[in-house]
């Protein structure tokens, strides 16, 4: 049997491209046959979070999130990192294996440094705690996009080293990449890949004047709407891209390349991307209302789940302990 794994960082509101590029594909997967375990990883927003006030409600808005998008606690184990303890533990034992090199050569670190993020421990040591969590629950598969391959590779050397030294204590684990990698991509307002640390997000549950202000800000040319433009220059083509039907997109970019009278100006598309938005997710917006009016309840939903995540961690920190000869 399959167990899938995957974790979401609570260090903001999530955005398109979490959704897009990994709560969508969470969530059909949950539909599928195999286990599927989902984790809040609130030990790794500690690297950027200060404010503890910040963090539980930032956990809760993930819950909620994942909730009101369709994921079903009944079929798939949701929970908060820190309520199993015995990731830390192997996090630990991973660490005396792990060569520094290997830390050192991380996209993610180095793509951080490069946007003038102060590097801290916690951030340097982010895949060991990484590998940890998935190790822990036995995963066999862990949906990926292609900019986090690197990240389950080094799970897979790690795993490599502490198996070639105690024996098979940890299941190896495989990349589940996207069916549609373009899909998984998300650029921000400005270009660039949407992340929270760079500014350039735009929130799932966005509305009214927010949302008409964020897809306002993507940037557009002077050019007049009969100008005659290539479709695939034109960054509010690429967010359409992820709302529209195939063939509504193909009929908005043959008209704008085609230009002339009556051609869909910049206004025209950002209008139809609005209401793109909200079609999505309108009623997944009321649903995300109504969870966070009860913060008891999705306490109570993410502490069922560890009780059942921490049942398979205890057993695989069990296994690595006595492997490494600590009990």
């Amino acid at each position: 049997m399959k167990t899938y794994l995957s974790g979401i960082q609570p260090s903001g509101r999530l955005h398109l491209g979490n959704y897009f590029g990994a709560i969508r594909q969470h969530i059909a997967l949950s539909e599928t046959p195999g286990e599927h375990y989902y984790f809040i990883a609130d030990y790794h927003a500690l690297t950027t979070v200060r404010d503890p006030e910040l963090l539980r409600e930032l956990v809760r808005d993930v819950a909620a999130t994942y909730l009101a998008l369709g994921l079903d606690p009944e079929r798939a184990v949701l929970w908060r990192q820190s309520e199993v303890p015995e990731v830390t533990e192997i996090a630990w034992m991973l660490s005396t294996v792990c060569g520094m090199g290997l830390l050192e050569r991380a996209h993610s670190y180095k793509d951080k440094l490069a946007h003038g993020i102060k590097p801290n421990v916690g951030l340097f040591t982010y895949p060991v705690l990484m590998a940890a969590d998935i190790l822990a629950y036995d995963a066999t598969h862990v949906p990926v996009g292609k900019d986090q391959v690197q990240h389950l590779e080094m799970t897979q050397d790690m795993a490599g080293y502490f198996n070639g030294q105690y024996g098979e204590v940890f299941v190896r684990p495989e990349a589940q990449l996207a069916d549609n990698e373009s899909m998984a991509k998300v650029p921000g307002i400005d270009g660039q890949k949407m992340s929270k640390s760079y500014g350039n997000a735009i929130w799932i549950f966005e509305e009214g004047k927010a949302l008409k202000k964020a897809i306002q800000g993507i940037p557009t040319d002077s050019r007049a709407p009969e100008e005659p433009k290539d479709p695939k220059e034109l960054l509010l083509f690429d967010f359409l891209a992820l709302f529209l039907p195939e063939d509504e997109w193909n009929d908005w970019a043959a008209r704008v390349q085609a230009g002339g009278e009556g051609a869909p100006g910049y206004g025209h598309l950002k209008q139809r991307l609005i209401a793109a938005v909200d079609e999505t997710f309108g009623e997944a917006r009321e649903r995300r209302r109504e969870l966070m009016s009860d913060p008891a309840e999705l306490d109570r939903i993410l502490a069922r789940g560890a009780e059942k995540a921490r049942v398979r961690a205890q057993a695989t920190r069990n296994r690595a302990l006595t492997a490494c000869g600590l009990r």
